[in-house]
């Protein structure tokens, strides 16, 4: 239990620079929302889809990897410093081969009137990419607070930058105040540049700061080690580009299927109202900085399973209450979106929530094959979400729009669980509690269709069902460790 009460307080560390950070960016929409139209929403939205494609591409699986391999190795400094000078490499080969083709690239992207846009973007990616696994050291050393406080000083560094340019410099303009300076650096009309600046600002600044990280091991490269490595990521990289279809192709898919004169503004609507799942996303991305060291450690363990099946338990029953939770309590949340014209959208959040959630339960099946070092099939897995992704976003959004976009997430993720379930009764059979997970689910189910038929206007209701939800999940927890006890 003294692992796993480790395991929830790192968690609940990074889940702190995460929630922090990731609410503090969602306090950007009410501002971006009344600011932009929804077609510039929509523009923004497809351009940081290219962002996460990039970013797959160039990391080529090599955080998890690193994982693995530092676990196994005895030294796990040659480990960092070989992952390190690879990435490193393919970074300079991805400058030298994309800046000078900058002009083509923004055309066919159709931002030719903006062609800043994609330099900024080339850079904030470089800058991302060599940050990534200093961050997955600091994880591995067990670093926490170090870990959560760069975190936080990137995010408000970008908050911070994003006031300044589309709050501070037109109030200082509109009432006069504004000097030299601030004419010299502000454009009334760059609009959703300066998003890309304050990105590329503060993932500098985070790069900086994880230089001690990197500085403090010598630099060598191990190649036979690499190529293990290599053969490991591979699988991983093929799966990282499936899950960014899952999670991205549909903004895409939107543009070019619904007509010219709706499809950028009906993108611009999904984006605003996905990132009300951000509630269930941010601890999902806490879980996993936690999640993905512990379950490498205790790989080797006896009990290793039976923990493996408790955080599983845990996780469903957390999450369960986040679902509940933000559904109950909408009409409070959805005022963070300013203009009402994005309200149209709501509807698609307790699809996205409940999709998101199997995402997590996802993640922690996944143990068996990263374990195992079968890797491959999590490529196979991803892949075949990614088939399901663009085929039902492919039968569903001409007929549907941005709803058929939400119910193929939901679909590409509850097939991946059961996929991924099946295979690992074969290879790595875990014990679940599938008795009290069907009850944790069952239960936030029936409670959120009792508040859309009985909810009022007071919220008295809504947080009469949290309550009762965690009663009986306290319940049950409760009598689970009896249980064990007596056993």
């Amino acid at each position: 239990m003294s692992v796993l009460k480790k395991l929830v307080g790192q968690t609940a560390i990074y889940g702190l620079s995460s929630i922090v950070g990731r609410l503090l960016n969602f306090l950007l929409v009410p501002l971006y929302t009344s600011i932009f139209t929804l077609s510039e929403y929509g523009v923004l939205s497809v351009l940081m889809t290219l962002v996460a494609f990039a970013m797959v591409v160039l990391t080529y699986g090599l955080e998890t990897s690193f994982f693995h391999f530092a676990n196994k190795e005895s030294d796990s400094k040659n480990v960092f410093s070989t992952a390190f000078i690879s990435l490193l490499g393919t970074t300079l080969l991805f400058l030298l081969i994309v800046i000078p083709q900058i002009n083509q690239i923004s055309a066919f992207l159709h931002i030719a009137d903006k062609p800043g846009l994609l330099k900024y973007l080339v850079w904030i990616l470089a800058f991302d990419v060599l940050s990534s696994l200093p961050f997955a050291k600091l994880r591995l050393d067990n670093k926490p607070w170090r870990f959560a406080f760069i975190r936080v000083v990137n995010i408000t560094a970008n908050i911070g930058l994003n006031l300044f340019f589309f709050l501070l410099c037109p109030y200082l303009i509109k009432e006069s105040y504004a000097g030299d300076f601030i004419h010299s650096i502000y454009d009334p009309n760059a609009g959703i540049t300066y998003i890309f600046i304050a990105y590329l600002v503060s993932s500098l600044f985070t790069l900086l700061l994880l230089l001690p990280e990197i500085f403090r091991i010598r630099l060598s490269f191990d190649f036979t080690l690499w190529k293990k490595m290599i053969s490991y990521s591979f699988p991983l990289l093929i799966g990282g580009l499936a899950y960014v279809t899952n999670e991205m192709v549909d903004r895409v898919l939107l543009e070019y299927l619904l007509p010219k004169d709706t499809a950028t503004a009906q993108v611009g609507i999904y984006s605003a109202c996905y990132k009300i799942a951000i509630f269930m996303t941010l601890f999902i991305q806490a879980f996993r900085y936690g999640a993905e060291p512990f379950f490498f450690a205790q790989a080797q363990k006896e009990e290793a399973k039976e923990q493996y099946a408790q955080v599983m338990r845990y996780f469903i029953a957390f999450t369960g209450f986040i679902f509940l939770g933000v559904n109950v309590y909408i009409d409070i949340i959805k005022e963070f979106i300013r203009n009402e014209a994005y309200h149209e959208g709501l509807k698609i959040v307790p699809i996205l929530l409940f999709a998101n959630l199997l995402l997590g339960v996802y993640y922690n099946l996944s143990v068996w094959y990263k374990v195992t070092e079968k890797t491959s099939y999590g490529a196979y897995l991803s892949v075949f979400g990614a088939l399901i992704t663009i085929g039902f976003n492919l039968a569903l959004i001409p007929s549907m729009s941005y709803m058929g976009s939400a119910w193929a997430t939901l679909f590409c993720y509850s097939s991946m669980c059961l996929a991924s379930y099946f295979l690992s009764r074969k290879h790595y059979p875990i014990p679940y509690d599938y008795k009290r997970i069907f009850i944790y689910l069952f239960t936030t189910l029936f409670l959120y269709f009792v508040w859309i038929v009985l909810h009022d206007d007071y919220f008295i209701l809504s947080t009469l069902l949290c309550v009762v939800y965690m009663f009986i999940v306290m319940i049950l927890e409760k009598r689970k460790k009896s249980i064990n006890f007596k056993h």
